[in-house]
């Protein structure tokens, strides 16, 4: 039998050693990467090569291969950071990257000791690199957009609704750690 009735389920879970806020994090966690990471790093970019006729394809020239190497880093760069920092939100902010469910605890450990915003940071990472990938300028466009646009959403939404939630303890972070440039020492928080 392919399905499980929802009592049934829980009770394997549970059995598993998987409870309910488990598996409740679990889907919250599911759809906001669902709505937000996948629109940007499939969804749109798939459309954009339909769009554009964009390939898939190894690059043909010693140039191309060294683009693509590039784009590869990058993007396994910025998976890295993005799932530092996911999981951070998930085991310690007790909440998930979207806008509408964000971590309850303020987040200052890991990569977030290094730079305010790793998760965004890692996320440009990954659409460049899909664009030097692809060797693709509608690609690139696309990227340096998602880029623009968290140039403007965070500072003028995401900071002052921050300062709000976690008041004296952000201000003093964000003294000590720039929005996307990184530190080259972790920050600690004063006493």
């Amino acid at each position: 039998m392919l399905g499980c009735g929802v009592a049934n389920c829980n009770g394997r879970l549970e059995a598993a050693g998987v409870g309910s806020q488990e598996m409740l994090m679990f889907f919250r966690h599911t759809a906001a990467i669902a709505v937000l990471p996948v629109t940007v790093l499939v969804l749109v970019p798939a459309w954009i090569a339909r769009q554009y006729g964009v390939p898939a394809e190894v690059g043909r020239s010693a140039g191309a291969v060294v683009l693509q190497l590039i784009g590869l880093a990058a993007f396994v760069l910025g998976l890295a950071l993005f799932i530092a920092s996911l999981r951070r939100f998930a085991t310690e902010g007790k909440g998930t990257l979207a806008p509408w469910d964000p971590p309850r605890v303020f987040v200052v450990s890991g990569p977030y000791r290094f730079v305010r915003n790793p998760m965004i940071s890692g996320v440009i990472f990954m659409v460049f690199g899909e664009a030097l990938l692809l060797r693709s300028l509608p690609h690139a466009a696309w990227a340096g957009f998602c880029l623009v646009l968290n140039l403007i959403y965070i500072p003028l939404v995401e900071e002052p609704q921050l300062r709000f939630r976690f008041g004296a303890s952000y201000v003093d972070y964000c003294r000590g750690v720039r929005r996307f440039i990184p530190r080259l020492t972790p920050w600690q928080p004063r006493p």
